[in-house]
């Protein structure tokens, strides 16, 4: 019997750093509307669904996702664990992906090659990720896991961290999960140095570029076409590039066992304003 396979992306609007971030618009489309276009490219089957929260001000993404002719659920604002958990269920998911929106750029052969790896082992893992240890460009984010797993976490976690952000009860216990990781065929770890995600509004400014640069030619365009890219404007890698290595591992140092503080940087401080005064 074939799996069945849901991709959930998790989507809100509220953000402390940038409000409304998946509804930015680039070459008229919200990022989320081109996320979703680079997701319908996997040659896995899968399902998509959009996870926000009940709030009012998430009515915009549900009505997004209407637009999009893709299911929404309606859960929990800050507990992830059981939006992903719920979503799972009602989609009668045997295997869940977790996509998050914050990852506008996510190349879709790489969701396909995490797919191969993990149906290839069949069996063999119950969670899947390219993230422990992280070696893509920062912003290609994926994480497999079988429902069964998904609904222990959801059963057994309990701090708030692992309801927040989904999956920390999973890999922070690997005698209770069977955990595999897929590293960048390349052999190469861009994780620390190239941010593909958005967070900032800096952040906002590098992928609307890259869209631009190369959307117009080639919509299904890869990693590979943005390290080229990156390659040729030197400009566009500098946009973002003070927050590579800025993630959400740095609030939680003193909670995650499995996590080294050379995993994460700090933000930078802002630049101070040089004046030159005349008397």
């Amino acid at each position: 019997m074939t799996s069945k396979v849901v991709i959930v992306v998790q989507a809100r609007m509220a953000s402390t750093r940038l409000p409304g971030k998946v509804m930015l618009p680039v070459l008229g489309k919200s990022l989320l509307a081109l996320m979703a276009e680079r997701l319908a490219a996997l040659t896995h089957p899968v399902t998509i669904v959009i996870a926000t929260s009940v709030n009012a001000e998430d009515d915009v993404i549900a009505q997004e996702a209407e637009a999009l002719n893709i299911p929404c659920y309606r859960g929990s604002q800050n507990n992830l664990l059981d939006r992903h958990y719920q979503a799972a269920r009602l989609y009668d998911a045997d295997v869940v992906l977790k996509i998050p929106s914050d990852c506008p750029l996510i190349d879709p052969r790489i969701i396909d090659h995490m797919l191969h790896f993990f149906f290839l082992n069949e069996g063999k893992y119950d969670y899947v990720s390219n993230l422990h240890p992280a070696t893509y460009p920062d912003g290609n984010d994926v994480e497999i896991m079988t429902v069964p797993c998904l609904k222990l976490a959801w059963k057994e976690a309990m701090r708030p961290m692992e309801m927040e952000h989904t999956t920390p009860f999973i890999w922070e216990n690997p005698h209770l999960f069977r955990i595999g990781n897929v590293k960048w065929e390349t052999g190469l770890d861009y994780s620390m140095s190239h941010r593909f995600t958005i967070d900032y509004q800096k952040d906002y400014e590098f992928i609307k570029q890259v869209y631009e640069a190369l959307y117009p030619q080639n919509p299904n365009f890869s990693c590979t076409d943005i390290l080229s890219l990156l390659e040729q404007r030197p400009d566009i890698y500098e946009i973002n590039a003070q927050y590579a290595g800025v993630n959400w591992y740095r609030n939680h140092l003193h909670e995650l066992r499995t996590i080294r503080a050379t995993q994460t940087r700090e933000v930078p401080a802002p630049k101070v304003q040089q004046h030159t005064y005349r008397y």
